[in-house]
């Protein structure tokens, strides 16, 4: 089973749906035929590559409300083992970043790409490392086993920009609109960092369904590929679950 997390490292609700799939994962009884990528997805593509406080661009878009949000995720994040820290977290635009974890995923393997991905959340939200800055991503990089030349070279080029860009564009046409969204098989999609629970539960339904789709095609019979389920309209903001453009 392939699982394809459309998520951004600028996304507080994406590291609880990271965590909260992986302790189903941990669950699920196929767990080591299930291969999991991140695919890259931009909240604010717009975002400076200059480095910003966080908290002064979030009262800025959001106003009063901004301060209740991130104490509401902070509070959810304990119970998933995260130390959220806003108010050294910085507003820089991710696209470096997404870059790097293609980097990951083509050259070194889904498994080192999640370990990057956990990295880039963890100096984002919890260490307040500006993760547009290139030697502070290569210093992330080489701590999750990618090699410093090839890592430096590649972010001082512009490898992996159109790749990114095509991922990007993949997401639109998928109508995801708001992060984080699982697609599983390429077929169903589940929005949102939802319970543990929730997510097992879709673990079990696709391998299910999966079972029996490969079963039917052995007996003959031809079924056409679904799309993933679009994404519900969300207010432009990191409600619950989700963080919506």
């Amino acid at each position: 089973m392939k699982v394809e997390i459309f998520s951004d490292i600028a996304c507080p609700w994406c590291f609880i749906g990271k965590r909260r799939f992986e302790q189903a994962l941990d669950l699920f009884p196929g767990k080591d035929e299930v291969e999991v990528v991140f695919r890259p997805y931009q909240l604010v593509p717009d975002a400076p590559e200059q480095a910003s406080p966080h908290r002064a661009w979030l009262a800025e878009r959001y106003g009063p409300q901004s301060v209740a949000m991130d104490a509401r995720v902070a509070e959810l994040g304990k119970a998933e083992g995260i130390d959220y820290d806003f108010d050294t977290a910085l507003h820089v635009n991710t696209f470096l970043a997404h870059r790097l974890l293609h980097l990951a995923e083509t050259e070194y393997g889904a498994r080192t790409q999640v370990e990057l991905k956990e990295s880039l959340l963890t100096a984002h939200f919890s260490d307040g490392v500006d993760v547009g800055d290139r030697e502070q991503l290569t210093r992330i990089a080489v701590a999750a086993g990618l090699d410093r030349d090839r890592v430096a070279g590649y972010l001082a080029g512009d490898e992996g920009t159109a790749e990114v860009r095509a991922q990007l564009a993949e997401a639109r046409a998928l109508g995801v609109t708001a992060v984080p969204t699982f697609v599983f098989e390429g077929r169903w999609a589940v929005q949102g960092g939802q319970e543990a629970s929730t997510f097992l539960r879709v673990l079990e339904q696709v391998a299910a369904e999966t079972a029996e789709t490969a079963e039917h095609h052995g007996q003959g019979e031809q079924h056409g590929q679904d799309r993933p389920t679009g994404s519900a309209g969300f207010d432009g903001a990191c409600a619950d679950g989700v963080c919506a453009v």
